[in-house]
């Protein structure tokens, strides 16, 4: 099965999903045939046989989830050194202002660790270690808000074009007055 981005399954997916393997398992001990598994727990037929297989061969520690399908790039000890560094800023660094991006960070990764990685596989690890883009904290102190609300209501409704012609439509793909 192909994800997004590179991206694999999630702790927890894996963990649901080794449960129900766990369930078949115990469904091959009582002698169910693959297609009443299958049904029960609302996998593919074609699944159950290969659990079938897996546990006829290995009983039910060869249907423990391997973990992560690839190791990430960076270890936790590297990561936590990561970590250090980007709290030091980009400034620190060699960057003109205080703020962070997955170039910068790539760039980063690779003068520190020499290792390679994807703008994608950056975001995601940044991720899985609870990482979230920027937002600030608090609104700006020369923010006005009866301002904003104004413009929002006057100045933004003449911005927008309208969603529909305020006209009668044509369903014809030849229209009358294009001949």
């Amino acid at each position: 099965m192909r994800y997004p981005q590179g991206g694999g399954l999630t702790a927890e997916r894996r963990a649901f999903r080794e449960h129900i393997r766990m369930q078949a398992a115990e469904l091959f001990a009582w002698g169910d045939d693959n297609a009443t598994i299958a049904r029960e727990l609302r996998v593919s037929v074609r699944s159950v046989q290969r659990w079938h297989q897996a546990w006829q061969h290995g009983g039910t520690p060869a249907l423990e989830s391997k973990g992560q399908a690839s190791r990430p790039k960076l270890s936790e000890a590297l990561f936590a050194v990561l970590e250090q560094e980007l709290a030091r800023g980009p400034v620190a660094h060699g960057w003109p202002d205080q703020t962070w991006t997955l170039a910068r960070i790539r760039t980063l990764i690779g003068r520190r660790f020499h290792k390679s990685m994807t703008l994608s596989a950056i975001a995601q690890m940044l991720h899985r270690h609870d990482f979230s883009h920027q937002v600030p904290a608090r609104r700006a102190t020369e923010r006005d808000e009866e301002a904003v609300t104004g413009w929002v209501k006057e100045t933004w409704l003449q911005v927008e074009t309208p969603w529909r012609r305020s006209g009668p439509g044509c369903a014809s793909k030849t229209r009358p007055a294009s001949r």
